[in-house]
């Protein structure tokens, strides 16, 4: 029997991967697409896209979802990485959906015994395994790292009963997800993906975890983790006194006119891609898409098709005194020290 839900926010015909780089402005238009329905689980308390369909998650390398370029960023990992070794020790530990492998080669540097999984890894780190956790693996860790990978798997609390049972029944386990709270709080729009099925509040793992060792938020409140005991996994119950308060006017910034003749999106990322997409919808043209991430320079941002390019050249054309649209607010000042404060630089993450 189908729990019953509460809808809370539709949308139509999304990019299914924000982060997948096309070859042509054509190809990117014709991205494969889904719809966004999000609900709250009147049993489980949790949030989730019930127009998800998991058989087209097919990742490959085209996939583009790496941030450490970014000084700021590699603060922040260098911060997540300190936290673990003081929740979760320094061995037999797993990161589950390493990715390129980054987060990973940073703690073994540092002198950390850790194994990583993900079937999308290209590199030759004989450390990472290329292929899903799944179950039946008798993995033997004594702690497991799960940063931004929890939002994309459809059943998040049968997975981490996976996690748990391939793990002899217990281990702590380090997650780090976006922030709902934070997204409804500042009208964030444009943190809403196809691939993040799940949406996470604070008190999900509290419902989830009969022992949380630590809680918190980083990046500017935008991310969310906690430390747990896996043996103390239970199946979360919805609280009526914490049921989700989702804004009336969430999109609201979406009518808020351009504030000059030309316009430019810094962060050809996840929000670049759905600020740009919902802004075309308004027939609001974008001139220019920068990204310092030369992965994603010179290829096309999906459904829309915008052209993403280096810093020195998409400004090369932008007058001084357009608008720059910053997609992170973390990113303010490294963005104004790399395009000489010469521009109106709008932060669409402040409410």
């Amino acid at each position: 029997m189908t729990p019953s839900v509460q809808v809370l926010y539709r949308q139509d015909d999304y990019p299914i991967f924000q982060n997948r780089m096309y070859a042509s402005a054509a190809e990117a238009a014709a991205c494969p697409k889904g719809d966004i329905m999000l609900v709250e689980d009147e049993r489980s308390g949790l949030v989730y896209n019930a127009a998800f369909r998991s058989e087209l998650m097919v990742y490959d390398a085209e996939y583009q979802n790496e941030q450490g370029v970014s000084p700021l960023f590699r603060r922040h990992l260098d911060d997540v990485a300190d936290m673990i070794t003081r929740c979760l020790g320094r061995e037999r530990l797993v990161e589950v959906g390493c990715g390129k492998g980054l987060f990973l080669e940073l703690l073994l540097a540092a002198g950390v015994d850790i194994l990583g999984y993900d079937p999308t890894y290209e590199g030759d780190n004989p450390n990472i395994v290329r292929e899903y956790v799944r179950r039946g693996l008798n993995l033997n860790a004594k702690g497991f790292v799960m940063r931004h990978v929890l939002e994309h798997i459809e059943k998040p609390y049968e997975f981490l009963t996976l996690l748990r049972d391939a793990n002899g029944g217990g281990g702590l386990i380090y997650i780090e997800v976006p922030c709902f709270d934070w997204i409804c709080r500042h009208r964030a729009w444009f943190d809403i993906f196809y691939e993040h099925v799940n949406y996470f509040r604070a008190s999900d793992f509290r419902r989830m975890f009969g022992r949380v060792i630590e809680a918190g938020h980083s990046f500017g409140g935008q991310y969310q983790y906690v430390v747990a005991d896996l043996a103390s996994l239970r199946p979360p119950q919805i609280d009526q006194n914490d049921r989700v308060t989702f804004p009336r006017d969430f999109t609201r910034t979406l009518d808020v006119a351009p504030v000059s003749s030309k316009m430019a999106i810094w962060g050809g990322a996840s929000k670049g891609v759905i600020f740009a997409l919902l802004r075309s919808r308004r027939q609001q043209t974008v001139d220019a898409v920068i990204d310092i991430n030369p992965a994603k320079q010179g290829k096309y941002l999906p459904a829309t098709g915008l052209l993403v390019k280096a810093p020195k050249e998409g400004l090369a054309r932008l007058p001084a005194g357009s608008s720059i649209y910053v997609m992170n607010s973390n990113y303010l000042e490294e963005i104004k020290t790399m395009s000489g404060d010469a521009y109106n630089y709008v932060v669409i993450d402040h409410d």
